[in-house]
C-alpha cells in the first residue's frame, strides 16, 4: 500500500509539492446517486417543480463547485480545468438520479477531488430544491469510477 501523501516525515498536514512533476492531460470521472419518493422523482423528470428546472440547476451548481475543489479541500491544489461535463441519467425504477462527472485539465496533479467535488454538490443541490417535498432523500454511491494522466496512468474501478 501506497504511503499518505499529506503528511510530512513528522506527521504534519502540508501541501504535496507538485512543482517537479511534468505536465500532462489529466481526466477524471466521478458519479453518485440520489433516491427520492416516486412523486419527488416524477417531479423532477417532468420538470414540474415550482422551483424550476432542479437538473438544469444542479448541472450549474457541479460545474461551479469543480472550481471550487481547492476552497472548499484544505490541502487540494487549484487547478486550471480545460473541461468539465455534467450528466444526468434517470433511473425509475429505483426513483433515482445518477450524476456523472467529467473533469480534465493539463497540469501536474489530477482532478479527482474536482470530479468528486461537483457530483457532490450537483446532488445536494437536487436535496435542496426537492427537500420541500421530500426530506427523506439519501445520496450514496458517491465514488472515483476513473481517472488518467500523471505518473499513476490510467485507473478504473473493478466491476
Amino acid at each position: 500500500m501506497s504511503e499518505l501523501t499529506h503528511f510530512d516525515a513528522g506527521g504534519q498536514a502540508h501541501m504535496v509539492d507538485v512543482g517537479a512533476k511534468a505536465h500532462s492531460r489529466r481526466r477524471a470521472v466521478a458519479e453518485g446517486r440520489i433516491r427520492m419518493l416516486p412523486a419527488t422523482f416524477a417531479l423532477v423528470k417532468d420538470g414540474g417543480h415550482k422551483k424550476g428546472d432542479v437538473l438544469g440547476i444542479a448541472r450549474i451548481a457541479a460545474i461551479m463547485a469543480s472550481k471550487k475543489a481547492a476552497d472548499l479541500i484544505p490541502l487540494c491544489h487549484p487547478i486550471a480545468l480545460t473541461r468539465v461535463a455534467v450528466d444526468f441519467e434517470l433511473l425509475e425504477a429505483d426513483s433515482a438520479v445518477r450524476i456523472e462527472v467529467t473533469a480534465e485539465c493539463s497540469g501536474q496533479t489530477g482532478v479527482e477531488m474536482e470530479a468528486l467535488t461537483a457530483a457532490n454538490v450537483g446532488l445536494l443541490t437536487i436535496y435542496d430544491m426537492c427537500k420541500a417535498v421530500d426530506r427523506g432523500m439519501v445520496i450514496d454511491g458517491v465514488r472515483l469510477l476513473e481517472k488518467e494522466g500523471g505518473k499513476s496512468g490510467h485507473w478504473r474501478v473493478e466491476g
